[in-house]
């Protein structure tokens, strides 16, 4: 009986693994054996090492198999090899020093433009407090900058002659943000109640204490004031940071640009916004494109 046999009899009758999950290990075990078959003159399983795994991987990839779906099958060599260790089969795992491929995480839907304008407008900043919240949620919208960046942000970094802002990102990377006319009259006016309640903390964004603010604060007051005017079951300041690249991305902005502004190392970081663009052209196309309406 082959090792591949013996596995999967022990996966039914000492694992008690359903049917379904058997045959996901076959198939898996099956697909890597005729790998060995075609490029390594029928290399046994129990010969393999890391290079063969990774000629593997790299045969997968070329098939545009998704990370997820090769996690998958590394998944099952893992319990596969981790079987023949324990009985005896192996000295030493090939898949021992091999980590998982990294998946890109799901791009939550950002607010619509309607949205963010009604939560914007709800506001009536009349004192310290509600001009602190109303600019909390400008600013992300307006800059997409993250939720520490926003923390950290000070009075010095903002340039209202210039209508511009220095955000201090990770690893101390620096960049420049543009500023609209109204954003800049919201922080003049959260400026004057900032004084006028004695408060100096070097930080732009602080509490009624006069201290940084905290990350919970933060969320809350995103949080707080989207599950009123948004049916989206997850509102967090992240969010707005995916919908100032969208929205910028929509009305042609170009992508280099959006990746500058969000201080992303990477092109690639940023082309996950072009996902809910293109499906927003999708739409688009459906709704109004004169032969889909016949």
């Amino acid at each position: 009986m082959s090792q591949i046999t013996t596995f999967l009899s022990y996966l039914e009758n000492e694992k008690q693994y359903s049917k379904h999950t058997i045959i996901a290990y076959q198939n898996d075990l099956k697909g890597f054996s005729q790998f060995l078959k075609d490029n390594f003159d029928d290399l046994s399983v129990i010969d393999v090492d890391y290079f063969q795994v990774e000629s593997w991987i790299a045969e997968l990839s070329q098939h545009n198999l998704k990370h997820k779906s090769i996690n998958r099958k590394l998944s099952s060599l893992k319990t596969f090899y981790m079987f023949l260790l324990k009985t005896d089969q192996i000295k030493t795992s090939p898949m021992q020093k091999l980590k998982s491929l990294k998946t890109p995480k799901p791009l939550s839907t950002p607010f619509s433009i309607q949205e963010v304008e009604n939560v914007i407008n709800s506001f009536e900043p009349v004192d310290f407090k509600s001009s602190r919240q109303a600019l909390i949620i400008e600013l992300l919208y307006a800059t997409g900058m993250r939720r520490a960046e926003l923390i950290s942000l000070q009075t010095k970094d903002v340039d209202l002659a210039k209508q511009q802002l220095k955000i201090t990102g990770k690893r101390n990377k620096q960049r420049i943000i543009p500023l609209y006319n109204k954003i800049c009259e919201s922080i003049k006016n959260y400026l004057q109640f900032k004084k006028h309640n004695g408060l100096s903390h070097p930080n732009l964004l602080v509490t009624d204490q006069d201290e940084p603010l905290y990350p919970s604060l933060v969320y809350h007051v995103v949080n707080n004031a989207f599950s009123e005017f948004s049916s989206k079951s997850k509102t967090s300041p992240h969010i707005l940071r995916h919908t100032f690249a969208t929205h910028l991305l929509n009305q042609g902005s170009d992508l280099n640009a959006i990746k500058e502004l969000l201080g992303h190392e990477s092109l690639s970081s940023t082309e996950i916004y072009t996902h809910n663009s293109i499906e927003q052209l999708k739409q688009s196309y459906f709704n109004n494109h004169p032969r889909e309406s016949k």
